[in-house]
């Protein structure tokens, strides 16, 4: 399955992004509102500078302790995120998630931020591919 159509399997408002200067507590709100574990960070909503997830935030809770929550986004995002095309396949993108030891994917085209995959994005659109490679061969197998 291609990542194009996963985004078009995705429910809500697309991709959502913060500026680099936001305030930790305010991504957090956002998060937790949206009850989504990771926001793209754009200067310009258009070219992903960084992420900032559920996990950069935690890590530096248990650092720094809850100061951490007025530091801007830029401090805590991880730069220079992995990013795919709408043409990478599920599992291109399953094996860098991986690889790399990530949730969050942006999803960019000629350069500009598209959409965003999350892990589970990925292993639902994988188990829906082995379900009908499945069913087809059993119906290979029952003569349909």
């Amino acid at each position: 399955m291609l990542v194009q159509q996963i985004l078009k399997a995705k429910d809500g408002d697309g991709v959502i992004t913060v500026k680099p200067d936001t305030l930790v507590s305010d991504a957090a709100q956002i998060l937790a509102e949206r009850r989504i574990g990771g926001v793209v960070v754009s200067s310009d909503g258009e070219k992903p500078n960084g992420i900032l997830s559920e996990r950069d935030i935690v890590r530096s809770l248990a650092m720094r302790g809850a100061t951490c929550m007025d530091d801007k986004v830029s401090d805590l995002m991880t730069r220079n995120p992995v990013c795919c095309n709408r043409q990478d396949t599920s599992d291109a993108v399953l094996s860098r998630m991986t690889d790399g030891r990530f949730r969050h994917m942006p999803v960019v085209d000629d350069g500009k931020l598209v959409g965003i995959v999350t892990i589970g994005d990925v292993v639902k659109a994988r188990l829906q591919e082995l379900s009908m490679e499945k069913s087809a061969l059993e119906g290979m197998i029952m003569g349909h």
